[in-house]
């Protein structure tokens, strides 16, 4: 009897304990909620892979709270899950925006030990403008070397539903659209955003794309009704399957692009199995 009541006292501990939540973790030594970053970690967290998931919007909006079922689907695989924030434009230029992300980065390397991570595991994902941040941080590595960091420490890649992994293409059909029917231009354009048409090369991932530099695994989802997420994520993983780059595509029916990102993590979503496959590969090595 005294051995049954140990082990329910025991059951009943471990079936209460809590994953962590630490939110608003700074990334730099400047107080700014746009420099801070969430941590959620399974309770007990010992040496497990990361998720540093970058937020969509526009790169002018969006925040790190944005991650729906992320989270809790990531734990329950025996991940460590962080959602980081940014500067935005136009009150920063693109070029210092990425290397927020890098910061970031950086500082979930030297410091997600302390939360139960394992610093040279981890899968990077990121939704609309995050997806192009996400390609660009593993496949440019010019913004890791300036952490001190390499694509060693990078198992993989999720970018969700981007359109701008090729800046020039996007920024050519997008004229061309308002040309040919006669519609005024936006003013916050990509050709805008983007800067210099040098920049505009330098910002897109297919460009950085070389065989044998270590660039980690690739899922792409995309919406499949969708023609520009739908062109540049084909392109996309065409560049990279040519470089020897492990890539899966998956093109979401019957959704749209902020619900193929929101629904990663339901049961029975299309989408989730993508990924939970994607990830079951990853973890293999």
């Amino acid at each position: 009897m005294k051995f049954i009541l140990s082990v329910l006292v025991s059951f009943s501990c471990f079936s209460t304990a809590r994953a962590q939540e630490n939110k608003d973790i700074p990334f730099t030594r400047q107080i700014d909620t746009l420099r801070s970053l969430d941590i959620y970690a399974p309770a007990n967290a010992k040496n497990l892979p990361v998720v540093f998931w970058i937020h969509g919007g526009g790169w002018q909006g969006g925040d790190k709270d944005d991650v729906k079922l992320k989270p809790q689907m990531f734990m329950d695989k025996g991940f460590v899950f962080v959602s980081t924030n940014y500067r935005l434009w136009p009150n920063v230029e693109m070029g210092v925006l990425i290397r927020d992300v890098a910061q970031s980065f950086k500082w979930v390397h030297d410091h997600i030990a302390e939360y139960g991570g394992d610093p040279k595991r981890v899968l990077v994902g990121g939704h609309s403008a995050g997806a192009q941040l996400a390609a660009i941080i593993c496949t440019d590595e010019k913004y890791l070397k300036e952490q001190e960091l390499g694509f060693d420490v990078l198992i993989g890649c999720i970018p969700v539903d981007g359109d701008t992994y090729d800046i020039p293409a996007i920024i050519e059909v997008a004229e061309t659209r308002w040309r040919a029917h006669h519609l005024p231009s936006p003013q916050a354009t990509h050709r805008i955003k983007f800067g210099t048409v040098e920049q505009h090369r330098d910002f897109s991932a297919v460009y950085h794309v070389e065989k044998g530099k270590g660039i980690p695994p690739f899922l792409l989802m995309y919406v499949a009704n969708s023609a520009d997420t739908t062109a540049q994520t084909v392109r996309f993983g065409a560049v990279l399957k040519e470089a020897a780059v492990k890539t899966r595509l998956y093109g979401g029916k019957e959704t749209t692009h902020s619900k193929l990102n929101n629904d990663i993590g339901l049961a029975g979503d299309l989408g989730t199995i993508a990924v939970n496959e994607f990830v079951a590969e990853i973890l293999k090595k």
